[in-house]
């Protein structure tokens, strides 16, 4: 862990992950669809080749932005985020998944997504 979060520094990043993370969402789909008909010979409404390349170029500026900030990226479909933190002493990840309108989970390092607990109140 090159960077660790205060539960208020997490949280206020979170405006910035959540745009950031609606654009890959975006950039994701449109990628997907070019591909699908790329794979059949045909044109997508969204355009050929060259769009579907400048489709990748964002989605990997996008996908690099999360560790540049210090984030771990766990999955991209959905897009799934660790920060780094600490809890009375013990390292855990502040977690969250796509289509989460806040910050509001962790899991202890050994315990990964499975074993994803609210962060309590208070905190």
């Amino acid at each position: 862990m090159d960077r660790s979060f205060t539960l208020a520094q997490a949280r206020e990043l979170m405006p910035a992950v959540l745009n950031h993370g609606n654009e890959l969402v975006e950039v994701r789909a449109n990628l997907v669809e070019l591909q699908a008909a790329l794979a059949v010979g045909k044109r997508s409404p969204l355009g050929g080749l060259p769009e579907a390349k400048a489709c990748q170029a964002r989605l990997s500026e996008l996908l690099a932005w999360f560790p540049a900030q210090g984030l771990d990226v766990k999955g991209f479909a959905p897009l799934l985020l660790d920060f780094p933190a600490e809890f009375d002493g013990e390292a855990v990840l502040l977690c969250w998944l796509e289509g989460e309108p806040e910050l509001g989970w962790y899991h202890k390092l050994a315990h990964g997504f499975a074993g994803r607990r609210r962060i309590p109140d208070g905190r």
